[in-house]
């Protein structure tokens, strides 16, 4: 009997970031009234985990994330209406995110820059995973 060896193949993991930094938008959110006249400017850090067994692949661009894809789907959702809270709007921007299957966490940091006197600014930091 003849025993045959196989190659074993390397499997490698990954840990891809797509970062997104100091996105600055006019947006309208908040809960008082006169946030809810005029936009104001926030800013959006980004940081997306992808799948991490998953090669990048130049002939498969379902391989990566494309963070321009991104940002034109955060102003499309922040164009679309007022956001009473920075806490739904993260909400929303996960819901979003999650939709693309190789994305395995998300962290934002969401700042209000012009609201609060004596500040640079005020907001949230939120991480959502699929693990």
């Amino acid at each position: 009997m003849k025993i045959i060896k196989f190659k074993k193949k390397e499997k490698f993991k990954y840990k891809r970031k797509v970062v997104i930094k100091d996105l600055i938008l006019n947006i309208s959110v908040g809960i008082h009234s006169f946030e809810k006249k005029k936009k104001q400017k926030v800013k959006f850090n980004i940081i997306v985990l992808t799948d991490p067994l998953l090669k990048p692949n130049n002939n498969d661009l379902s391989s990566i994330v494309n963070y321009e894809e991104i940002i034109n789907e955060i102003e499309n959702l922040v164009n679309k209406s007022h956001h009473e809270l920075l806490e739904e709007l993260a909400e929303n921007i996960f819901e979003i995110l999650f939709k693309n299957k190789i994305i395995k966490k998300v962290s934002l940091k969401l700042e209000k820059l012009d609201i609060i006197k004596n500040t640079n600014s005020v907001g949230i930091e939120v991480e959502k995973s699929k693990y």
